[in-house]
């Protein structure tokens, strides 16, 4: 087993978004076909890319193949010289035939890895498809490790393996193996808990939301630390800033944390519903309310006019991929005037989506998971004005002459929050923008 990439190697417009209650229940009642056949995601694994600038102080391990070093590095664009917080420790031949014994291996890279990088305090030991079929117990070595490095490195495990699951559910698999080590919480009073990873700048934003509310006090899943875990029991209250995170929710609920139940943070629509949220739990008058989120608001009803200008009347058709194309596709219907030709979906889990189906236009085609060649026969005919998909799908739908959108960019850049609403509109404006140029 060898170690690679660790050691330095390789107004009117106001007025349409007002928020107001629903007079339908949209897609609530709904009947979602569910399709079974061949899937375009890519494999858990590619949350590590987020997470490990996240957790300032965490290290993210995986065990698996060059393949898994080659996803990761080119995903992440790391430079050679650079020593980002992710590696992979590769199965080779050696481990394969039982030349080396695996354990002693991973031991001894593991041991190698936090000499070099005493900054480390928490390490993720993550399963791939390699690993998981020649049937390595990391679980197993995660607690043997544990015993050897603590209290200075505590060391957990999580499956970013590709078989049976979506990319985003990395994070969900990260942040669920988190909670069991979560401190319990002793405060007799209410405290929120905002899981879902954050960028620094958006986390900075919804803590002055929240202070200026006078909703608290706030943590956040991931901390920024690995020495900053929030405590969690019955008196915690958890809003989900990510829709796929619902195995990290049931091991919230199983400590005694309850959801406040809300549209996600996308779009000015759903952040403030989303903080609504909070403020009823929270009992906070509504006046009060009103005047914390006044300025960002109007913020970001401003910026969003000018792309709501571009993309009204267009048709979008999303493919099944992160997780998010439900909250994306109210963002876009309601806030931008976009018309949904269909809305796909790997998992539609209704409970965390419940708010979110009753805004969404009664007519919306929705699809629970994939089989990718009758979904593409679906999308060619419809001929929508843009497509949502995975970077497997989107060269050959360019090469076909169908304008694209990386569905992971929505991943990896800032799109919660009003202050980046207007920057989420313009992923979805910018390759219409660029096709238009390319006519002319």
């Amino acid at each position: 087993m060898v170690i690679r990439s660790v050691l330095g190697v390789g107004g009117a417009f106001v007025n349409a978004v007002t928020i107001s209650k629903a007079t339908s229940r949209g897609c609530t009642d709904a009947v979602v076909p569910l399709e079974r056949g061949q899937r375009e995601v890519f494999c858990g694994l590619t949350g590590i890319i987020w997470l490990h600038r996240k957790i300032q102080d965490a290290f993210f391990l995986v065990v698996g193949s060059r393949t898994c070093a080659h996803l990761i590095q080119s995903a992440a664009g790391v430079m050679i010289f650079a020593e980002p917080r992710f590696a992979t420790a590769i199965i080779d031949e050696r481990d394969l035939a039982g030349m080396a014994d695996c354990n002693d291996e991973l031991d001894r890279l593991v041991a190698r890895l936090l000499e070099r990088r005493p900054e480390i305090k928490l390490l993720f030991l993550v399963g791939s498809c390699p690993s998981e079929v020649i049937k390595l117990d990391l679980s197993r070595a995660a607690q043997r490790l544990s015993r050897t490095f603590m209290p200075d490195v505590r060391v957990l495990n999580y499956s970013g393996s590709g078989i049976e699951t979506t990319f985003t559910q990395g994070e969900d698999a990260c942040l669920a193996s988190l909670v069991p080590i979560l401190p319990s919480a002793t405060a007799t009073e209410p405290s929120l808990l905002v899981v879902g990873a954050l960028a620094e700048v958006v986390e900075d934003q919804m803590r002055r939301l929240f202070a200026a509310m006078g909703v608290g006090p706030v943590a956040f899943l991931p901390p920024r630390s690995a020495l900053m875990l929030p405590a969690v029991g019955p008196n915690t209250r958890y809003l989900m800033a990510q829709p796929f995170l619902a195995d990290t929710a049931r091991a919230l609920e199983e400590r005694g944390a309850r959801r406040l139940a809300a549209p996600f943070p996308l779009g000015v629509e759903g952040t403030e519903l989303w903080l609504r949220a909070a403020a009823e739990a929270w009992n906070i008058p509504a006046p009060r309310f009103d005047d914390s989120i006044a300025l960002p608001r109007a913020r970001a009803l401003r910026a969003l006019s000018r792309h709501r200008e571009l993309l009204a009347g267009l048709r979008v058709f999303f493919f099944p991929d992160s997780q998010m194309e439900i909250p994306l596709a109210r963002f876009l219907s309601r806030e931008l005037g976009m018309r949904l030709v269909e809305v796909g979906t790997p998992y539609l889990h209704r409970q965390h989506m419940a708010a979110e189906l009753e805004l969404l236009p009664e007519d919306t085609a929705l699809v629970e998971g994939q089989d990718v060649e009758r979904q593409l026969d679906r999308c060619r005919e419809m001929a929508p004005d843009l497509v949502v998909c995975g970077l497997g799908l989107a060269n050959p739908l360019e090469a076909e002459g169908i304008t694209t959108k990386w569905s992971i960019e929505l991943l990896f850049s800032p799109t919660q929050g009003f202050d980046q609403a207007a920057d989420l509109a313009e992923l979805f404006a910018r390759p219409l923008a660029r096709r238009l140029r390319l006519r002319v």
